[in-house]
This record gives C-alpha cells, sequence and structure tokens, in this order.
C-alpha cells in the first residue's frame, strides 16, 4: 500500500518561524513541505502552484496578510489550513474562516502535534475512502509526545568546597561566561560548568525567554523595553541591569509582553 502522503506549504516572514516548523514537520510520518513563502503575495502563487494539502499561514505579514491570502485564494483555498501567530487577537476571526487550527507562537512540539492530528482528521474526512484508510494509519503512526519530566524548583551550584541551591524563581537573569553560565541573583552572580542552550532546557519556558546567545532573562524581572537600531531591543531590568534583545530573537518579544 502506497504511504500517505500531505502536501505541506509554510508561509512565514520570518526565516525562524519557518524553520520551527520545517523542523518539528520532518518528524512526521508521512508529511512533506513542499514549498515555502515568506510573504502573502508570494504564498498566493505558491497555493496556486503546488495545490497542497495543508497550509501553516502567517498571520500579520508585510502586504497580504493571513486572512487576505485566503480571501485572494477563495474557492482554491486548501482544504486544511493552520494559522501560526504571536498574536491571539485574531484567534476568532481564524475559525470563523474554518482554520483547523491556531498556533500561538511560542508553541512546543506537543502543541504542533495536536493541531497537525486535527489538519490529518480534516482531510481525512475529506478524502475518497483509500485516501481516508491511509490517512487513518498516518494518524495511528503518530508518535504521542511524552510531557517533559517537571523542572527542579532549584539549581545547585558547586563553589568553594561547598554547594549552594539556587532557587529558579530568584533568577534574574543568565549570562553566558565561556564555558559555564553566570546565575544572576539580586547582587549575587554564581558561576556554573554549563552551556547556555542546556541551561535553557532546565528553566522553566513560561518564565525564561532567551533574548540573545548570551542572555536568558526572568519575563517578571523585566521592567522596560526600548528599540534600538536593525531590530534589536535594549531590555531593562527592575534591578537597573540593561541587556539586549538581538535580532535573531526577535521572535521572543511576544513572550515579553510586545505585540
Amino acid at each position: 500500500m502506497k504511504s500517505p502522503e500531505i502536501r505541506v506549504v509554510l508561509v512565514d516572514d520570518e526565516p525562524l518561524g519557518r524553520e520551527r516548523l520545517r523542523n518539528f514537520l520532518a518528524r512526521e510520518p508521512g508529511v512533506t513541505v513542499v514549498a515555502e513563502a515568506t510573504n502573502g503575495e508570494e504564498a498566493v502563487g505558491i497555493v496556486r502552484q503546488h495545490r497542497p494539502d495543508l497550509v501553516f499561514l502567517d498571520v500579520q505579514m508585510p502586504g497580504l496578510t493571513g486572512f487576505g491570502v485566503l480571501q485572494e485564494l477563495g474557492a482554491e483555498t486548501p482544504p486544511a489550513v493552520i494559522f501560526v501567530t504571536a498574536h491571539d487577537q485574531f484567534a476568532l476571526k481564524a475559525f470563523e474562516v474554518h482554520a483547523v487550527d491556531y498556533l500561538l507562537k511560542p508553541f512546543d512540539r506537543e502543541r504542533f502535534q495536536t493541531a497537525l492530528q486535527r489538519a490529518v482528521t480534516r482531510l481525512q474526512a475529506s478524502r475518497p475512502d483509500d485516501l481516508s484508510t491511509r490517512l487513518a494509519t498516518m494518524l495511528a503512526q503518530m508518535q504521542p509526545v511524552t510531557p517533559p519530566a517537571k523542572l527542579p524548583e532549584r539549581i545547585a551550584v558547586k563553589s568553594g568546597g561547598k554547594v549552594t541551591f539556587v532557587n529558579v524563581t530568584d533568577i534574574d537573569w543568565v549570562g553566558s561566561a565561556d564555558n559555564y553560565v553566570e546565575l544572576h541573583v539580586g547582587e549575587h552572580a554564581h558561576l556554573l560548568r554549563e552551556t547556555m542552550a542546556t541551561m535553557e532546557q532546565r528553566l522553566p519556558v513560561d518564565k525564561f525567554v532567551r533574548i540573545s546567545r548570551t542572555a536568558i532573562v526572568n519575563t517578571e524581572r523585566v521592567k522596560e523595553l526600548q528599540p534600538l537600531f536593525h531590530g534589536e531591543y535594549s531590555v531593562t531590568l527592575k534591578n537597573g541591569t540593561r541587556l539586549t534583545l538581538s535580532r535573531s530573537h526577535r521572535d521572543q518579544l511576544a513572550r515579553l509582553g510586545v505585540k
């Protein structure tokens, strides 16, 4: 029997957004990304050319918005559309245009897979019997995401022959220091032999945000954001510390309350 396949188009003006979706989709059976678009006008042409089964569609893009894309396509709209955006105020409108789901950035793989399964179910209901059967097989093949283990509430730091326990909620921000990271807690800094990537995994995503290659901040400690040049932002913490949110991490602005 021929393997089930869903042909997907990704539409997002941010390269990091497309890359995240591409990486998640690469781990799912029977899914093929046939094309990508960086704006609404380009998306219309690509969808008409490739006629995909499913489109992951950004809402806010320069020029034609995600809703404008669907309006332009009209009867040519793909059978399944999942909106992807950092703004929650468009959710109701998304479902009014019969979107399968509405992924709010930042989302994890578990939330992504829920949306994909809904899309497969939508396609299964709209396809001929033979393809419907294959899509059902695809659903069965999808491996459920194991819920992440509960993160520790404190971190042990070894220094001077003793171990100091730092409460995660007390951390203001984390900075890189060669092969170490520094946990900044009030007036103190604790040095820990760890990488920034590993440290990011140890911190709760609803409280801590990676704002650059060298800094992670506790969102509750952020006092002020100020736009700089070239898409960067100055981040001022409540204790007066100033950090920089880099251009490559602009997709994290929504988690800091910037729309």
